[in-house]
């Protein structure tokens, strides 16, 4: 396939590879082998699963080329991806991550890190001059999120470009949300980028799945070194269903994306709700920023709720959509940020990024939104009524 001339929607189908070379099956198969044979006592292609193999390569192609990349890499779980990443810093660096960040990616750096003599800073990424203030001559690397989990802050990812540029620091952004489709990092400058592939682009809630790129070549051979040494790979199994996954994004995503839209719009109008989280209302504070750097509001938003004892009858009364820390499948995902996605963030902390009991991110997914919409107001009906 020559891939320069051909669009997202066409590069989400046909990928790296469209069919087996070995066969010319319609897709490349689940290669179940945790070794291969070295004629003559030769290493061929492959040697050790860990190492490679034909249906995860499937995938890390896959990545590279929707996102910019030079080389891409497979893991066993979005956590395992952000970890690997992160493997690109040593004892006695310095790392500023974004404050309002995903409750796992929390956990990691700041429970994770600090035990390898790596220090932290938690900083309102979208705030450059905070960004700037933060810099030590330790600091190697930016983490961010954009727009962040669960709170739609706006980072500037052309503005966080050039503050590492000035300062040899690498920027690591985690692009889960917004997805190759919306969002193209690498475009704008960003090292490397990284996707729970669990979420839109496997698509089913029935995989767990972690993908990095990144366009930079010396990067992408240290990235390498390590997943091959630490081993936390894709299986061959979920590798195909994650190849699977990815050629229905375009048109998951759209259809996800508009119903979040109508959602957004009429929360934002219910007597019940405070206030709403989605780049795509008129009046979101960080919409220019948004739609400079990315093409669409994805299909993800939160929102709060007045008062507290309505997230429980809401919990209680839904219907459609799963309860659950996740987001990105063809079903409509709830969840309570407090309890569920970001619960591993200590209260106080919580609180202080503006995570309160009452919020809710709803991922929107592929059923009638008029059937969602009267799912949710069943359950918002105010509770002294």
């Amino acid at each position: 396939m020559t891939h320069s001339k051909y669009r997202p929607a066409t590069l989400l189908v046909h990928q790296g590879k469209d069919r087996d070379p070995a066969t010319g099956a319609a897709t490349v198969p689940i290669y179940q082998a945790s070794t291969y044979h070295h004629e003559g006592g030769t290493s061929g292609v492959y040697d050790y699963v860990r190492s490679g193999n034909p249906s995860r390569e499937q995938v890390e192609e896959a990545i590279a080329l929707l996102e910019g990349g030079v080389r891409g890499f497979a893991y066993a779980s979005g956590m395992a991806a952000i970890g690997s990443t992160l493997s690109l810093l040593k004892s006695g660096d310095h790392l500023i991550a974004s404050s309002d960040l995903y409750g796992g990616s929390w956990r990691f750096i700041t429970g994770v890190l600090p035990q390898q003599g790596i220090s932290i800073s938690l900083v309102d990424t979208s705030d450059t001059e905070a960004v700037t203030a933060a810099i030590t001559p330790q600091t190697r690397a930016l983490f961010l999120e954009t727009p962040s989990n669960p709170l739609f802050k706006i980072t500037d990812l052309r503005a966080m470009v050039a503050i590492a540029r000035d300062n040899g620091l690498i920027t690591m952004l985690d692009n889960t949300f917004m997805t190759p489709l919306l969002q193209r990092p690498l475009d704008l400058g960003i090292d490397v980028t990284i996707h729970s592939a669990t979420k839109f682009l496997g698509g089913h809630s029935d995989i767990l799945a972690g993908l990095v790129t990144t366009a930079d070549a010396q990067l992408a051979k240290r990235l390498k070194y390590f997943q091959n040494a630490f081993g936390a790979v894709l299986s061959p199994f979920e590798s195909f269903l994650l190849s699977r996954g990815i050629k229905t994004l375009k048109v998951r995503l759209q259809a996800g994306q508009a119903s979040a839209q109508a959602l957004a719009e009429r929360l934002t109008e219910h007597p019940a709700v405070a206030r709403v989280w989605f780049p795509g209302l008129v009046d979101f504070s960080g919409r220019e920023l948004h739609f400079s750097q990315a093409s669409g509001a994805g299909a993800v938003l939160s929102f709060e709720l007045k008062e507290e004892p309505q997230v429980k009858k809401l919990l209680e009364s839904i219907k459609l959509p799963i309860i659950a820390p996740s987001l990105g499948g063809v079903e409509t995902i709830l969840t309570h940020c407090w309890s569920m996605s970001h619960a591993a963030i200590p209260a106080p902390d919580k609180l202080r990024q503006g995570i309160t009991k009452n919020l809710l991110r709803i991922s929107v997914g592929l059923e009638d939104v008029e059937d969602l919409w009267e799912d949710l107001e069943t359950g918002l009906v105010p509770c002294n009524l």
